[in-house]
């Protein structure tokens, strides 16, 4: 009989793949896992529904746990797998720009996701290609809402993970103009979380060997293809869109082959919080990282 395993989403996007090809493609019924999923309520993150037991694996970013140890306090989770070892956030623009430079986003308003990590990114991606991120008319519209804002007219450029801006190109709305993954290069961005007594269990192991066999199907397998296995998951969600934006993330590198978080890619995320401010110190890879169970 099939062991039930609760896994929660922080936020949910074809951005998550290997996370929802784990679930969608049947690897986890494989190891005798029956996974159920849910997306972390407003107000409420993942981490929570992993100390209170309601879920075992969260999905999350490292940077999560600088929050704790910024107040000496040791993380109650640990990161043991990488989900994206690159930021998936775009700049689209209102017209076409086949010669887009960053420097060009002085010339507008700009509407910025304003969450704590896609901020610091956006900031950080800013530096890395000579902007002054203090110059720009940075608009805060709200997450939920930023999109449905740009619909409506307002702002020259916006800021999202996909599958938001290839919706906007399908939707005639917007131009794909730059990629923050290929601004900024590696890091430790989005991740696998749970407790470590739960990393301790064969069901961890059992997990980690489904999202390894997950990780590699996703992608050797046409973008096409894990569109039409994850397409369940996204009603709202065009099928052409979201096999352009498996095929993006696939060309950017952002699923790489290994599971682990590598200690170069989590130096790249102390990089880019310190440049924020966000943290005092350059916290140790072993308060934060653990490695695969299996």
């Amino acid at each position: 009989m099939a062991k039930p395993i609760s896994i929660q989403f922080t936020r949910f996007s074809a951005f998550y793949s290997p996370l929802i090809a784990t679930i969608a493609g049947g690897f986890l019924q494989q190891e005798g896992l029956e996974p159920t999923h849910s997306v972390a309520p407003v107000g409420k993150s993942a981490i929570a529904g992993l100390l209170d037991g309601s879920v075992h694996v969260a999905q999350s970013a490292p940077s999560q746990g600088f929050t704790p140890l910024e107040k000496g306090q040791q993380p109650p989770a640990l990161h043991f797998a990488q989900v994206n070892e690159k930021d998936g956030f775009f700049i689209t623009a209102r017209k076409a720009d086949p010669n887009f430079t960053w420097d060009k986003l002085k010339s507008g308003k700009v509407l910025v996701d304003h969450g704590v990590q896609p901020l610091a990114m956006f900031r950080y991606a800013c530096f890395k290609n000579g902007l002054d991120w203090k110059s720009l008319s940075i608009v805060d519209a709200g997450m939920d809402k930023m999109d449905q804002a740009f619909r409506d007219g307002s702002g020259d450029y916006i800021h999202q993970q996909g599958p938001a801006p290839q919706q906007l190109e399908h939707d005639g709305v917007g131009h794909v103009v730059a990629s923050l993954g290929d601004a900024i290069g590696p890091l430790a961005f989005s991740s696998l979380a749970a407790t470590r007594e739960w990393l301790a269990t064969d069901d961890a192991q059992r997990f980690t060997r489904a999202y390894r066999k997950a990780r590699a199907w996703l992608i050797a397998t046409p973008a096409a293809k894990v569109a039409e296995v994850e397409a369940s998951f996204f009603p709202n969600i065009d099928r052409a869109v979201l096999t352009q934006t498996i095929a993006t993330y696939q060309k950017l590198g952002n699923w790489t082959p290994h599971v682990e978080i590598t200690r170069p890619a989590f130096e790249v995320t102390l990089d880019v919080f310190e440049y924020s401010g966000l943290i005092s110190k350059r916290h140790k890879y072993e308060d934060v990282i653990a490695q695969p169970p299996a």
